[in-house]
Protein backbone atom coordinates (compact mmCIF):
# COMPACT_ATOMS: atom_id res chain seq x y z
CA UNK A 1 0.00 0.00 0.00
CA UNK A 2 1.23 3.49 -1.10
CA UNK A 3 1.79 6.28 2.09
CA UNK A 4 -0.04 9.16 1.28
CA UNK A 5 2.24 12.13 -0.36
CA UNK A 6 3.65 14.63 2.39
CA UNK A 7 2.54 18.22 1.71
CA UNK A 8 3.95 21.67 2.45
CA UNK A 9 2.20 24.58 3.51
CA UNK A 10 3.84 28.19 3.14
CA UNK A 11 2.96 29.53 6.64
CA UNK A 12 2.67 33.82 7.20
CA UNK A 13 4.53 34.69 4.09
CA UNK A 14 6.36 37.59 3.43
CA UNK A 15 5.17 39.87 0.10
CA UNK A 16 7.66 41.91 -1.70
CA UNK A 17 5.53 43.89 -4.38
CA UNK A 18 7.93 44.15 -7.87
CA UNK A 19 6.63 46.54 -10.78
CA UNK A 20 9.56 46.88 -13.40
CA UNK A 21 8.21 49.77 -16.02
CA UNK A 22 10.12 50.26 -19.56
CA UNK A 23 13.00 52.50 -19.14
CA UNK A 24 12.57 53.42 -22.99
CA UNK A 25 8.84 54.87 -22.41
CA UNK A 26 10.24 56.28 -18.59
CA UNK A 27 13.20 58.53 -19.55
CA UNK A 28 11.53 61.45 -19.68
CA UNK A 29 9.92 60.81 -16.27
CA UNK A 30 13.44 59.22 -14.97
CA UNK A 31 15.56 62.36 -16.41
CA UNK A 32 13.65 64.65 -14.35
CA UNK A 33 14.06 62.84 -11.30
CA UNK A 34 17.70 62.38 -11.63
CA UNK A 35 18.01 66.25 -12.52
CA UNK A 36 15.79 67.00 -9.80
CA UNK A 37 18.23 64.83 -7.12
CA UNK A 38 21.47 66.84 -8.82
CA UNK A 39 19.85 70.13 -8.41
CA UNK A 40 19.53 69.36 -4.22
CA UNK A 41 23.07 67.64 -4.18
CA UNK A 42 24.69 71.16 -6.22
CA UNK A 43 22.85 73.30 -3.19
CA UNK A 44 24.49 71.03 -0.49
CA UNK A 45 20.65 69.60 0.47
CA UNK A 46 21.50 66.36 2.20
CA UNK A 47 24.00 64.57 4.37
CA UNK A 48 26.97 63.06 2.89
CA UNK A 49 28.40 60.01 4.84
CA UNK A 50 31.38 58.75 3.17
CA UNK A 51 30.53 57.45 -0.48
CA UNK A 52 26.53 57.63 0.86
CA UNK A 53 24.49 60.48 0.01
CA UNK A 54 21.07 61.19 1.42
CA UNK A 55 18.44 63.78 1.29
CA UNK A 56 16.37 65.54 3.10
CA UNK A 57 13.25 63.07 4.14
CA UNK A 58 10.25 65.17 3.35
CA UNK A 59 10.50 65.56 -0.68
CA UNK A 60 6.86 64.03 -0.53
CA UNK A 61 5.87 67.93 -0.24
CA UNK A 62 8.02 69.27 -3.48
CA UNK A 63 5.81 70.68 -6.74
CA UNK A 64 8.94 68.38 -8.30
CA UNK A 65 7.93 64.91 -6.78
CA UNK A 66 4.43 65.57 -7.63
CA UNK A 67 4.36 63.21 -10.70
CA UNK A 68 6.41 60.23 -8.41
CA UNK A 69 3.89 60.80 -5.49
CA UNK A 70 1.14 59.60 -8.14
CA UNK A 71 2.81 56.62 -8.80
CA UNK A 72 3.50 55.77 -5.22
CA UNK A 73 -0.38 55.82 -4.75
CA UNK A 74 -1.22 54.14 -7.71
CA UNK A 75 1.33 51.02 -6.32
CA UNK A 76 0.35 51.44 -2.53
CA UNK A 77 -3.36 51.11 -3.93
CA UNK A 78 -2.53 47.66 -5.68
CA UNK A 79 -0.73 46.50 -2.96
CA UNK A 80 -3.60 47.32 -0.31
CA UNK A 81 -6.18 45.49 -2.99
CA UNK A 82 -3.85 42.06 -2.84
CA UNK A 83 -3.48 42.31 0.74
CA UNK A 84 -7.25 42.67 1.14
CA UNK A 85 -7.48 45.74 3.42
CA UNK A 86 -10.37 47.98 3.07
CA UNK A 87 -10.25 51.01 1.27
CA UNK A 88 -8.89 53.64 3.65
CA UNK A 89 -7.39 56.68 3.25
CA UNK A 90 -3.23 56.92 3.34
CA UNK A 91 -0.68 59.04 2.54
CA UNK A 92 3.12 59.15 2.15
CA UNK A 93 4.84 60.26 5.26
CA UNK A 94 8.33 60.09 3.87
CA UNK A 95 10.54 60.71 0.86
CA UNK A 96 14.32 60.76 0.47
CA UNK A 97 16.71 60.07 -2.28
CA UNK A 98 19.70 58.19 -2.28
CA UNK A 99 22.84 57.77 -3.66
CA UNK A 100 25.70 55.75 -3.55
CA UNK A 101 29.38 56.36 -4.96
CA UNK A 102 31.79 53.14 -5.24
CA UNK A 103 31.72 51.43 -1.62
CA UNK A 104 28.69 53.13 -0.73
CA UNK A 105 26.86 50.88 1.52
CA UNK A 106 23.57 51.07 3.60
CA UNK A 107 23.80 48.79 6.60
CA UNK A 108 20.58 46.63 7.69
CA UNK A 109 17.13 48.41 8.70
CA UNK A 110 13.68 49.06 8.74
CA UNK A 111 11.07 51.44 8.87
CA UNK A 112 9.25 51.67 11.94
CA UNK A 113 5.95 53.55 12.66
CA UNK A 114 4.76 52.85 9.37
CA UNK A 115 2.79 50.61 7.05
CA UNK A 116 4.64 50.32 3.93
CA UNK A 117 7.97 51.48 2.59
CA UNK A 118 9.13 51.42 -0.86
CA UNK A 119 12.00 52.47 -3.38
CA UNK A 120 12.22 53.17 -7.10
CA UNK A 121 15.57 52.96 -8.79
CA UNK A 122 16.79 55.83 -11.29
CA UNK A 123 20.25 54.58 -12.10
CA UNK A 124 21.88 51.15 -11.46
CA UNK A 125 24.66 49.08 -13.15
CA UNK A 126 26.43 45.67 -12.79
CA UNK A 127 27.85 45.55 -9.21
CA UNK A 128 25.02 48.31 -8.07
CA UNK A 129 21.82 46.46 -9.05
CA UNK A 130 20.55 44.19 -6.14
CA UNK A 131 18.67 44.98 -2.84
CA UNK A 132 19.11 42.41 0.38
CA UNK A 133 15.88 41.73 2.99
CA UNK A 134 16.74 39.24 5.36
CA UNK A 135 14.72 37.05 7.51
CA UNK A 136 12.04 39.00 9.75
CA UNK A 137 12.14 35.93 12.22
CA UNK A 138 15.46 36.12 14.86
CA UNK A 139 14.99 32.59 16.12
CA UNK A 140 15.62 31.16 12.99
CA UNK A 141 19.24 32.01 13.44
CA UNK A 142 19.46 29.90 17.44
CA UNK A 143 20.64 26.71 15.23
CA UNK A 144 22.15 27.04 11.57
CA UNK A 145 22.78 23.56 10.33
CA UNK A 146 24.97 23.18 6.83
CA UNK A 147 22.46 22.77 3.84
CA UNK A 148 23.18 21.54 0.21
CA UNK A 149 21.39 23.97 -1.38
CA UNK A 150 20.18 27.41 -0.41
CA UNK A 151 16.24 27.61 -0.94
CA UNK A 152 13.74 29.98 -0.03
CA UNK A 153 12.97 27.62 3.40
CA UNK A 154 16.35 27.52 4.87
CA UNK A 155 18.03 31.14 3.77
CA UNK A 156 18.32 33.85 6.16
CA UNK A 157 18.53 36.62 3.35
CA UNK A 158 17.03 36.97 -0.08
CA UNK A 159 19.19 38.98 -2.56
CA UNK A 160 16.70 40.96 -4.98
CA UNK A 161 17.76 42.25 -8.26
CA UNK A 162 16.60 45.71 -9.84
CA UNK A 163 16.96 47.44 -12.72
CA UNK A 164 16.09 51.09 -14.27
CA UNK A 165 12.82 51.45 -13.69
CA UNK A 166 11.88 49.08 -10.98
CA UNK A 167 9.56 49.98 -8.16
CA UNK A 168 9.77 47.80 -4.87
CA UNK A 169 6.87 47.93 -1.89
CA UNK A 170 7.13 46.07 0.97
CA UNK A 171 6.48 45.90 5.16
CA UNK A 172 8.02 48.59 6.53
CA UNK A 173 9.28 46.24 9.47
CA UNK A 174 10.68 44.25 6.75
CA UNK A 175 14.76 44.65 7.58
CA UNK A 176 16.75 45.32 4.29
CA UNK A 177 20.34 46.08 3.49
CA UNK A 178 22.35 47.22 0.32
CA UNK A 179 25.71 45.46 -0.44
CA UNK A 180 28.38 48.40 -1.19
CA UNK A 181 28.28 49.59 -4.81
CA UNK A 182 30.92 47.43 -6.77
CA UNK A 183 30.93 49.60 -9.72
CA UNK A 184 32.53 53.11 -10.42
CA UNK A 185 29.27 54.74 -11.36
CA UNK A 186 26.70 55.71 -8.65
CA UNK A 187 23.88 54.35 -7.28
CA UNK A 188 20.52 56.42 -7.32
CA UNK A 189 17.21 55.67 -6.04
CA UNK A 190 14.21 57.42 -4.40
CA UNK A 191 12.81 55.68 -1.15
CA UNK A 192 9.53 56.65 0.48
CA UNK A 193 7.20 55.54 3.61
CA UNK A 194 3.16 54.70 3.64
CA UNK A 195 1.27 54.97 6.92
CA UNK A 196 -2.64 55.01 6.80
CA UNK A 197 -4.16 58.52 7.70
CA UNK A 198 -5.44 59.63 10.99
CA UNK A 199 -4.68 56.03 12.14
CA UNK A 200 -5.54 56.20 15.65
CA UNK A 201 -8.74 57.52 15.14
CA UNK A 202 -9.82 55.22 12.98
CA UNK A 203 -7.98 51.70 12.58
CA UNK A 204 -6.26 51.53 15.97
CA UNK A 205 -9.25 49.96 18.17
CA UNK A 206 -8.60 46.54 19.70
CA UNK A 207 -10.33 43.92 17.62
CA UNK A 208 -11.47 42.01 20.40
CA UNK A 209 -14.30 44.79 21.01
CA UNK A 210 -15.98 47.73 21.02
CA UNK A 211 -16.69 48.05 24.65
Amino acid sequence: MDSPSAEILRLFPTFLWRKCFDPTQEAPFDRDLLAYVEVLRREGHGTQTGAAWQSGHQLQREPELEAFVARIDGAVHDVLAFLKIADVPFRVTGCWANVLGQGGVHAMHSHPNNFLSGVYYLQTQAGADTINFHDPRPQTAVIRPPVSELTAYNTDQVVVAVSDGTLLVFPAWLTHSVSPNASERERISLSFNVMFTEYEATMSSPLWGND
